[in-house]
């Protein structure tokens, strides 16, 4: 998105991050699951963009295709409330596992979000598979070389 301009670093409560929206090439995507336990968290970087980009993000990230849009507040560390909109997945199976290179997706877009290591761990932790289609995989991975 051109316009996208970073606001920071939220939290948004009750909600968990879970690799299991099933996906069209056999894997799963992650998704801000919502638990309803206010133990639970996703941090991640809010962005704000032009109005005028949001078809080409919701085509982009699926939207009507396993996953939904929702309003949700989100926290700054400061306390501060925003209201926000979100991607949340309505397909979902959590026998799938991510390929190992959308798991590597979501990793380094923690670490150049500056989430804590603690957070950026649990990611890593995530059980992963290998695609089958290599070229996809070759791909997948150049866009981080």
């Amino acid at each position: 998105m051109p316009s996208a301009r970073r606001i920071g670093l939220f939290q948004l409560e009750s909600h968990d991050l879970r690799f299991h929206k099933r996906s069209t090439d056999g894997s799963a995507k992650c998704d801000a699951f919502e638990t309803g336990n206010p133990g639970d968290c996703v941090l991640g970087a809010l962005f704000e963009i032009d109005i005028v980009e949001r078809r080409v993000l919701d085509l982009a990230e699926g939207l009507g295709r396993g996953y939904d849009a929702k309003q949700v507040a989100v926290v700054a560390d400061s306390g501060a409330s925003l209201e926000a909109m979100t991607y949340c997945a309505t397909s979902i199976d959590s026998s799938l596992r991510p390929y190992s290179w959308y798991l590597n997706h979501v990793i380094v877009g923690a670490r150049e979000s500056g989430l804590p290591a603690w957070y950026i761990a649990g990611i890593e932790a995530t059980e992963s598979i290998e695609d089958p289609d290599i070229g996809r995989d070759r791909k997948e991975r150049a866009i981080h070389a």
